[in-house]
């Protein structure tokens, strides 16, 4: 059953060595991603289960200790997801590299960790198929969820500017802080591809994994759009007194 979930941005740039000089402009977003992580670890899960964009359509599955870096980015810095071996094979794409450094960030060591990639090919209803298989995995399940909403708020944006970003980011920071699992499933595979959104289907697993739960409230803690992309930070946790 999930029991807390966490939302997160996922840009290399969130890591301060990525960054160099700019790294005070994204402070407030890390600060917002610590408070969610604090969420999670306060839901006291059995299994938390990272789950961010990917290279191919996946799902792909990333066992605990899988090691990442962002050497491609210029910097010497390596990761590994929780705290075990590193597997024989097996290396994190970015977004669940990010979601990596941020655990090692706050310290996690509150339940075995798991990676899962899911890439913007992949169906809505295989997403939620996702979400609902990994909401069964355990007892008490947490989920970190890696992504970015549109790159196209302004002319300096990866994607330029299209003045379709800034309504859906706003009707996706709207549904993340309202819980609305429905909302996330009707996302526009093909309008979130073409304005660049590398969240879309991490969100859908979101959906599928609180299928059916009215139980759920939403949070956002961090909205914003530095260099014209859309980040927000949001939480999901059990209503009051409803925690299982």
């Amino acid at each position: 059953m999930l029991v807390a979930a966490a939302v997160c941005p996922c840009p290399p740039l969130l890591v301060p060595e990525v960054a160099a000089g700019a790294a005070t402009e994204l402070d407030t977003a890390r600060a917002a991603c610590t408070e969610a992580l604090g969420v999670l670890s306060a839901a006291r899960p059995d299994l938390l289960v990272v789950v961010g964009p990917a290279d191919g359509p996946g799902p792909e599955s990333y066992p605990e200790g899988t090691p990442g870096s962002f050497r491609g980015f210029g910097v010497d810095l390596d990761v590994r997801l929780g705290r075990g071996e590193a597997p024989a094979e097996g290396r994190l794409p970015y977004g669940l590299a990010v979601g990596a450094w941020l655990l090692d960030r706050a310290g996690w060591a509150y339940a075995p960790v798991e990676g899962r990639g899911v890439g913007e090919r992949l169906t809505a209803e295989r997403c939620i198929a996702e979400g609902e298989d990994i909401a069964g995995r355990a007892e008490r399940v947490a989920l970190l969820v890696m992504g970015d909403a549109s790159a196209c708020r302004t002319l300096k944006a990866p994607g330029y500017l299209d003045e379709r970003a800034a309504p859906f980011d706003a009707e996706l920071a709207r549904a993340l802080g309202a819980a609305d699992t429905a909302a996330l499933r009707a996302l526009d595979a093909g309008l979130a591809g073409e304005l660049k959104v590398s969240g879309r289907a991490p969100w859908q697993v979101l959906a599928g994994a609180a299928s059916g739960d009215g139980e759920l409230e939403g949070t956002v803690l961090y909205e914003d759009a530095p260099y014209g992309v859309g980040y927000i930070v949001a939480t999901w946790t059990r209503q009051a007194g409803r925690l299982p």
